[in-house]
């Protein structure tokens, strides 16, 4: 059975209030139960038979399923409908253009056709319009013969031009697509892929330069392309000057009106990125102009991004020492369903983190034992990378609550399940860490000693401070904190501040 709520819950509250209006004036019968069915859909969390019995007083399933296929379809209809409302009326008003062209050209008078033919060709160019374009120059090369002021050499040269460029804009769709696909392999299905070669090699096989003109949904999946090799590498400074300059010619292009989903998109990016970096105010910044875009064509997009833009506020919020802001902001969107299913599952393994910061482990265990479902299960939603986060911070609260036999048994679960993958992907670091972590589990009186300090220090690799995880660095801050003896937040808050200020 379709499910309604899932569509109704991409609705803003404006969204709902002129879908009722829709279905008020679509409806002839008084007695149609549609706008009762979309409010119960829309405020209670109940099931289809409860449903079903609040709207007919009785179990009447097939008026029940037959009023749920007609609201599906006006809801088609309705989301349809304000689509092409809300269109930029370019694209429309050059088609008008070319239409009325070919009739005049038809019509023995190419004089009056290629003015129109004029007017079209340049709302194209100026909106980066490709594939229009080419009907454009298709019909101006074809009629050539009928107007002897058409230069056909220069109008072939505009022809070839912009098929390259509608030919890079369909091959960075394509390397954009691919790589997608490698990166959803990766993270749900734990595929081992050597990321860096492949990105490198599909451009190439693409022949993919950033240096041409693109459109800008291009320019954004070429920002996106960036943004995954630096989730893989873990090396998000290396693209940040990118990224940023890449958007300061976005911020002018002409499309960006007609394409604000990708305008929010590209926002958080950038957002996250200096997040990453430990640049937390101008992080906000960003999200700050992300928030404003939100709002922006009748929040069409904000129950899209809310839940996005709201986590990584509260991260920002929680290492520049706002922490109960952060809990605060995000205990809001402690709710049990959400379309975007990955950022909720963000959210609440966040919260698990601030809490046990803040030394809070009751309320920390509180909102783990809602992640009651199995691990397969969560990597489907949200991937492995999330899961090993997940086990690991399981493991460290169960040693501060003393869960003696919990953490036993989720210690030998992780390095029997994860070890092998973690090798595979140069990842050894974790396995050191947990070593370290159950050696101070097990030899608490140890931790403070020089000679444990010196077993952590000639554990690891280390990785320039600027460059290293945040997040890699606030489990690292945990046991710091146990071999300094100091809270944990002040010594993450101390440890972070450290690496924002190395040269």
């Amino acid at each position: 059975m379709t499910d309604l709520k899932s569509i109704i819950s991409t609705f803003s509250s404006e969204d709902q209030q002129r879908f009722v209006l829709y279905l008020e004036k679509k409806n002839k019968r008084n007695d149609t139960k549609n706008i009762q069915l979309f409010k119960l859909l829309t405020k209670d969390n109940l099931t289809s038979k409860d449903i079903c019995i609040k709207l007919y007083k009785s179990n009447k399933a097939d008026a029940y399923h037959a009023l749920r296929k007609r609201l599906f379809q006006s809801l088609i209809d309705f989301i349809a409908n304000a689509n092409l409302e809300e269109e930029n009326s370019v694209d429309m008003q050059i088609i008008k253009y070319i239409l009325a062209s070919r009739t005049f050209l038809l019509h023995n008078n190419p004089k009056v056709a290629y003015k129109l033919l004029d007017k079209a060709e340049l709302l194209a160019q100026e909106h980066y319009l490709f594939p229009i374009l080419n009907e454009i120059y298709h019909t101006k090369i074809q009629y050539a013969y009928t107007n002897p002021t058409v230069d056909i050499n220069t109008l072939i040269t505009k022809f070839k031009i912009n098929q390259k460029n509608h030919f890079l804009e369909e091959e960075l769709n394509i390397v954009y697509a691919k790589i997608r696909q490698t990166l959803h392999n990766m993270t749900y299905k734990g595929e081992i892929v050597d990321f860096q070669t492949l990105l490198n090699s599909t451009l190439n096989e693409h022949n993919i330069s950033v240096s041409e003109s693109m459109s800008f949904k291009s320019l954004y999946q070429l920002m996106t392309i960036v943004s995954i090799s630096a989730f893989v590498t873990n090396d998000y400074l290396k693209i940040e000057p990118f990224i940023i300059n890449t958007y300061q010619s976005i911020k002018s292009h002409k499309t960006k009106n007609k394409q604000p989903f990708y305008h929010i998109e590209v926002l958080y990016l950038i957002a996250n990125t200096l997040f990453r970096n430990k640049k937390f105010n101008s992080s906000l910044e960003y999200l700050n102009l992300m928030h404003e875009q939100m709002l922006q064509h009748k929040k069409k997009h904000y129950n899209n991004f809310k839940l996005k833009y709201n986590l990584l506020t509260a991260l920002n919020y929680n290492y520049t020492n706002q922490q109960d802001k952060a809990i605060a902001l995000l205990e809001g969107f402690r709710v049990p369903k959400h379309p975007d299913i990955e950022s909720l599952l963000d959210i609440y393994l966040s919260l698990v983190m601030f809490y046990i910061q803040k030394n809070e482990f009751k309320n920390a265990l509180n909102i783990f034992s809602k992640f009651y479902h199995t691990d397969n299960w969560y990597m489907q939603k949200a991937g492995k990378e999330w899961v090993i986060k997940k086990n690991l911070i399981e493991i460290i609260l169960h040693i501060e609550l003393k869960n003696i036999d919990l953490v036993e048994s989720r210690l030998l679960s992780f390095k029997r399940t994860y070890r092998s993958y973690l090798k595979n992907i140069n990842q050894e670091r974790v396995i050191t860490y947990l070593n370290l972590v159950e050696y101070y589990y097990k030899n608490p009186e140890q931790v403070t000693t020089t000679m444990f300090k010196n077993k952590v220090e000639n554990s690891f690799v280390w990785l320039d401070a600027k460059q290293e995880d945040i997040f890699v660095m606030s489990f690292y801050s945990w046991l710091k904190s146990k071999m300094e003896h100091q809270p944990l937040y002040t010594t993450t808050l101390n440890l972070i501040a450290k690496a924002q200020t190395v040269n």
